[in-house]
């Protein structure tokens, strides 16, 4: 029961790779969305369905987030490396979890694992929150006997993933904090304080200066019908948000478009280069085959035009291409990215080059999203001067104008 609430739960049965039947449980908006996931990872959905809600409901509580993983895992790693047997660290974890979801999640693997299913395999069932990077990993830790050592590994790994997202995260909220602010000053003057000083105009018997007559007209034209530009708004919001949760076309529509804006763009491209190095690193160090790793890479790579080429890569190499050549001709990677990997693949040292590929790209980001920062509050300034100011100037003309003839 990877999740309480039963409206983006779906039961789902299947067959991996090898054709063994698996299932479990994944959190999705809709089923077409689980089907592409579960393909993603591999598996051969058969059957997915919505699952039932409890008859009396169940455990309330917030959402499980990427970075309630996160911080679980690292838990996980302390733990075991500190001798805690794997059972007793769930049930530690589990039962000292404050949100209820969590919580229920943990006790249920921990059950899994007592009833003889191994670490990965109980992971692999909740899909949702535990990819299949994540339980790649770990069965290589189970066979190879140093589930502690990839257990650290993969929680680093998630450390630094949820900071380059949160860095993004960051970046990207200081522009729509500057639209939305901008706009609801601009509407709340052109609905209730220009129309008051339009009245006054009225009296003047005069002709109005070109900008007075811009802002009156906008403000009328506001008034007449802010209902249809809020609720065309508010609908074009609610479309976004609908179409990204439950279209496969648009979310990728929409991962290409990004990469191509100004400023973001370049920003989420290094983001999507620290992504790939840091995952393939991770997987590489843990023995993980690089033909099998980078099924796993492409789905952390977090933006379709990385995930299709990585894709491509993989066939290339299994046929003996190196990687870098494949890196090369995807036209992707910078020229210094490339030539790290190469000398990686000539010292046989694969792993900590990317290791560092990734250090350099994360610091890139991180640098980009301060300086982002900084120019926020000037812009700011600038934005909402030139929009409240123009109006106040506007406003004002007619009367300097009356002053200048008396």
């Amino acid at each position: 029961m990877a999740e309480n609430t039963a409206d983006n739960i779906f039961v789902w049965e299947g067959s991996d790779r090898k054709g063994a039947k698996v299932k479990g449980e994944t959190n999705g908006s809709s089923a077409s969305l689980v089907k592409a996931e579960l393909r993603r990872q591999g598996i051969k959905p058969i059957k997915v369905r919505k699952k039932p809600k409890p008859l009396f409901g169940g455990k309330t509580g917030k959402k499980i987030t990427p970075a309630d993983i996160s911080v679980f895992t690292r838990q996980l790693s302390t733990m075991m490396s500190a001798g805690v047997p794997l059972v007793q660290s769930f049930e530690i974890a589990g039962r000292g979890n404050e949100n209820p979801r969590m919580q229920e999640l943990l006790l249920t693997i921990k059950s899994d694992i007592e009833s003889g299913s191994t670490l990965a395999e109980s992971l692999a069932k909740h899909s949702y929150y535990f990819d299949e990077l994540f339980c790649n990993l770990v069965q290589a830790g189970e066979h190879a006997g140093i589930l502690e050592d990839l257990l650290d590994k993969i929680a680093t790994y998630k450390e630094k993933v949820e900071s380059i997202k949160g860095k993004i995260k960051k970046a990207l909220f200081y522009p729509t904090a500057i639209i939305v602010v901008a706009f609801i000053i601009t509407a709340i003057l052109l609905i209730f304080v220009i129309p008051e000083f339009a009245k006054i105009f009225t009296t003047f018997g005069a002709d109005l200066p070109a900008l007075t007559l811009f802002v009156v007209g906008a403000s009328d034209f506001f008034s007449e019908y802010w209902y249809l530009i809020f609720g065309g708004l508010l609908g074009a919001g609610y479309a976004f948000v609908e179409g990204k949760k439950r279209s496969v076309k648009f979310n990728h529509f929409l991962q290409r478009l990004s990469l191509k804006l100004p400023i973001i763009g370049p920003l989420l491209k290094k983001a999507a280069i620290a992504r790939f190095s840091r995952t393939l690193s991770t997987m590489f160090a843990a023995g993980v085959p690089l033909v099998e790793a980078m099924n796993s890479v492409a789905g952390a790579a977090g933006n379709i035009i990385f995930s299709t080429a990585i894709l491509k890569m993989r066939d290339e190499i299994s046929t003996g291409q190196q990687l870098n050549i494949s890196m090369r001709a995807s036209n992707l990677f910078p020229n210094m990215v490339v030539q790290m990997v190469a000398i990686g693949e000539e010292a046989g040292s694969i792993d900590s080059m990317l290791a560092k590929v990734a250090d350099i790209y994360e610091q890139e980001v991180d640098d980009a999203v301060d300086a982002m920062s900084s120019l926020m509050e000037p812009l700011i300034m600038v934005v909402l001067g030139v929009l409240i100011g123009g109006m106040v100037v506007a406003m004002y003309l007619p009367i300097f104008k009356l002053g200048a003839v008396v």
